[in-house]
């Protein structure tokens, strides 16, 4: 059996649905009232869990665990208001919480995620950044305290695979994009629409569509699907260990995103006009990440293009498969 923690989350309820769809058995976790009604009316085994209080690990299974897909936590987009405690608690006290359940519960495997945020000042694309790019990231600025508390739960992994001899894997993400609550980010406390979210409605509605800054600078994208593949293919390898990058290992401008939702998502006779407003500015510098550990250890291969990505995306919202899981999240 597989744990997720934080299964209630965007990668999480693609996980638990792959996962299921190829035969494992899963314990979906997490500490949302309205998760334990979505997964019961799908048949999902499901426990209360708040990785932040040790005490709520004893209502796991003690023995059956083959792996840990941890994924609750706290992120920057996702939070208007947030403290520093608030990231240690979550992210790096969560984080510990799980390895000792690992350690004191024979489960060996342990799949996590970090932010791309962590090596931002060495980003490069050409070759891409490798994923054992020292840290180099920004003290300053909402998402520091978050990637500083990324960091010391990523230690804390590593620190058990040496001292324990646990298998633990590290997933540095990219954006990760698939039909899910796109809708809000936020930055320094302050609610703002997504690009991807208003590229997509102005795409669909016809109107236009502003590039800011370099309409070629690239940056590194992945589907969520890529990224469900990349955990059940390390909760298979004996090889998988230590930090990887999981993106799709390939640039893409905003521009060639922007043309893109245009070229699927246009209705007939009416196209959105793309602007380039090179005088805005666009805080992301460029980058690509280099997946080539993750395919030599678990034969990752990204399977979606970005314009896989859209086509996805609309063949997913019109199915409804996960239109109560969108809803729900973007109410909260």
């Amino acid at each position: 059996m597989i744990l997720i923690t934080g299964a209630y989350g965007f990668i999480g309820v693609y996980l638990v649905d792959e996962l299921r769809r190829q035969g494992y058995q899963v314990l979906a976790s997490g500490r949302r009232n309205i998760a334990a009604e979505y997964f019961k009316q799908r048949g999902v085994p499901y426990v209360a869990l708040d990785v932040t209080r040790e005490e709520d690990f004893r209502n796991l299974p003690q023995q059956g665990i083959e792996a840990v897909c941890h994924l609750a936590g706290l992120l920057p987009a996702n939070v208007q208001q947030c403290q520093p405690h608030d990231y240690v608690r979550a992210n790096v006290l969560g984080a510990l919480n799980v390895l000792e359940y690992c350690r004191m519960h024979g489960v060996r495997k342990v799949l996590s995620t970090t932010s791309y945020a962590d090596i931002q000042n060495s980003w490069v694309v050409d070759p891409p950044t490798p994923s054992n790019t020292p840290r180099n990231f920004r003290f300053t600025g909402d998402h520091a305290m978050y990637v500083i508390s990324k960091n010391m739960a990523t230690d804390l992994i590593l620190h058990y695979n040496e001292e324990y001899g646990l298998q633990g894997s590290i997933f540095r993400l990219p954006p990760v994009y698939g039909y899910g609550p796109h809708l809000t980010i936020y930055v320094d406390g302050k609610p703002y629409r997504s690009a991807f979210q208003i590229f997509m409605e102005n795409a669909t509605s016809g109107l236009p569509i502003e590039v800011w800054g370099d309409p070629h600078a690239v940056r590194d994208v992945v589907s969520v699907k890529d990224v469900v593949q990349a955990f059940i293919k390390a909760s298979r390898s004996d090889r998988a260990l230590g930090v990887y990058n999981i993106a799709s290992g390939i640039g893409i401008t905003l521009q060639q995103q922007a043309q893109t939702m245009v070229d699927v998502l246009s209705r007939p006779g009416v196209q959105s006009e793309i602007i380039l407003r090179s005088d805005k500015p666009s805080k992301v510098k460029p980058y690509v990440l280099d997946i080539s550990d993750a395919q030599r250890d678990f034969d990752y291969r990204p399977q979606y293009s970005f314009h896989d990505m859209i086509v996805d995306y609309c063949n997913e919202e019109r199915a409804g498969t996960y239109s109560e899981f969108v809803h729900n999240r973007k109410r909260s």
